[in-house]
């Protein structure tokens, strides 16, 4: 059974979605907004966030999967639930929980792009640049991390784990030991 080592605490966590909410407040100020969250990972992230948003906005729900049950991206990005009415002539902000390969975020933001939105940016909880395959930025970012394997605040290992209030690597247990 794996275990679970704390990389970062609902604290730390916490204090920086209050930065970011202030910071994408000014930078929406009088703007249509609409945060896109992209499930299953980023629903925890999208709602603090969008708790803690000093602004009126709508929320919306998008569902994207490259990794199924395993610890390394497939590379194949799946994606469904969008309903691009929601975001007809909005300033969208596309809510992540981390941008690994940087895959699943490039294909969700060229979709979104090509929709009749007003604009469309980035948001990610935790970015991970040493695993980037395809060239994405986030345009708000709570934290850079090395390349683990996380868990934790929305973040799960086949499903488990999503419920922990901090993120964790994921240390698996050698079956040599």
């Amino acid at each position: 059974m794996p275990t679970v080592t704390p990389l970062i605490d609902a604290t730390t966590i916490a204090a920086r979605i209050g930065v970011l909410a202030g910071v994408i407040g000014r930078a929406y100020a009088d703007r249509p907004l609409t945060l896109l969250c992209c499930l299953k990972g980023g629903y925890l992230f999208t709602a603090d966030l969008s708790r803690a948003l000093p602004i009126p906005h709508r929320v919306a729900f998008v569902r994207a999967a490259s990794y199924g049950d395993g610890t390394v991206s497939s590379g194949n990005v799946r994606f469904d639930c969008l309903d691009p009415a929601e975001l007809d002539g909005r300033d969208v902000l596309l809510v992540e929980d981390i941008i690994d390969t940087g895959r699943t975020a490039a294909v969700l933001m060229k979709t979104i792009a090509s929709l009749p939105v007003r604009s469309v940016r980035l948001c990610a909880l935790l970015d991970k640049p040493g695993r980037r395959e395809v060239a994405v930025i986030p345009d708000y970012l709570g934290f850079s991390i090395d390349d683990h394997f996380v868990v934790g605040y929305g973040l799960d290992y086949a499903e488990a784990y999503r419920n922990l209030p901090y993120i964790g690597v994921l240390v698996q247990d050698d079956p040599a030991t």
